[in-house]
């Protein structure tokens, strides 16, 4: 952000009491006190199930109680060791109310967030599956180079990714990338990724050296809880075994334990081979199933857009959300918010995609791009 200033800190100031607003702060705490009081009932943990979805309501709304506290706190040291730099001409003070006001602003993007994501599943873990388009090998590599893209993002963020399925290329990168992340709101951010990305470059593979368009969809779709009844008949479902391979083509083990699950009436497929045993690959796709076959019951309820996933389009050139520009000049740009940036290797290498993420958001509730 720019040089810290009075005005500066009085417009972060406001734009904590608009924070304070959207998350209806006030409602906040008096839920923190009700859900205190229920859960220290004697008979709370009677009923499992509620106990776990009544902690975790109270997880959430504590969060963004403490996420306003420590907000407020950071506020007030601000704006006094700009006083105080003021009136001693303190350099120091003033590098403080500097460091202070940048993170404060950091952390305001991060309520405004929560504030945006109304549906619970927002706030809880996802799968996220990206595969490989129009582009052949290119299209392979381009999908490792994503995988590896969205591993160093969750990384930067403290969520959990847990592999559960990666088979290798005809010759370099991947044939496809199927990961759970886990973490507070993985989902909800995460959904702003879903869709298409677009890689211009010299292609590695290329002897001529020339000019390659590549592309690779990324889904994203919500773990659902146990509480959220998907109704699948057996009978609906073929299950095949088969020899699973990890990461690059290595053999996992000796046995047949790869499952590939195909609902017959909708004709999804989904396969998961990165578990230890064939019995948690099995049990992972039948979690991924729920998840896409909710997704299209929600479809057809509303007959209108995917509130979870957005409109499918064919992994190609025309329907991109982002571009990343290696060749002839390098820049990475959101074609939905407008938001770019020059330093590829932040994104790609490093993982840096809050900004893209920040500002889809503000985009998709109708607060403009960047």
């Amino acid at each position: 952000m720019a040089d810290v200033s009075r005005a500066s800190v009085e417009a972060l100031s406001s734009r904590l009491d608009e924070v304070e607003g959207y998350l209806h702060i006030d409602d906040r705490r008096a839920e923190v006190a009700r859900l205190e009081r229920l859960s220290a009932q004697p008979d709370f943990w009677n009923d499992a199930d509620v106990a776990s979805s009544t902690m975790a309501q109270l997880t959430r709304a504590r969060e963004d109680v403490a996420g306003i506290d420590r907000a407020r706190a950071k506020l007030d040291d601000a704006v006094a060791a700009l006083d105080l730099a003021e009136e001693l001409g303190d350099e120091d003070l003033l590098a403080e109310a500097q460091q202070l006001t940048g993170e404060l602003e950091h952390d305001l993007s991060e309520l405004e967030l929560a504030s945006w994501f109304a549906d619970d599943l927002d706030h809880g873990d996802a799968i996220v599956t990206v595969t490989p388009g129009q582009g052949g090998l290119e299209a392979q590599d381009w999908c490792a180079m994503l995988f590896r893209m969205y591993q160093a993002y969750c990384a930067r963020r403290g969520w959990k990714v847990t592999v559960n399925d990666a088979p290798a290329g005809e010759a370099i990168g991947l044939d496809r990338a199927m990961f759970t992340v886990s973490g507070h709101n993985a989902y909800g951010m995460l959904r702003a990724e879903q869709g298409v990305h677009r890689l211009v470059r010299i292609s590695p593979t290329d002897a001529k050296k020339r000019r390659q368009t590549t592309f690779a969809g990324v889904e994203v779709l919500p773990v659902l809880p146990d509480d959220v009844q998907v109704d699948i008949n057996p009978d609906d479902l073929r299950i095949d075994v088969f020899h699973s391979h990890g990461h690059g083509g290595q053999g996992v083990n000796t046995t047949d334990s790869a499952v590939r699950i195909t609902h017959l009436p909708t004709g999804i497929v989904v396969t998961c081979q990165n578990e230890r045993s064939q019995l948690q690959n099995k049990a992972f796709a039948m979690n991924v199933l729920r998840s896409k076959l909710y997704e299209m019951e929600l479809e057809r309820r509303a007959a209108q857009m995917d509130e979870l996933r957005g409109p499918k389009h064919d992994i190609a050139w025309g329907n991109q959300i982002r571009s990343y520009v290696l060749y002839p000049y390098q820049m990475v740009k959101d074609l939905r918010t407008g938001v770019e940036r020059g330093n590829v290797d932040s994104v790609l290498s490093d993982g840096d995609l809050d900004e893209f993420v920040v500002a889809y958001h503000r985009w998709s509730v109708g607060g403009g791009g960047a």
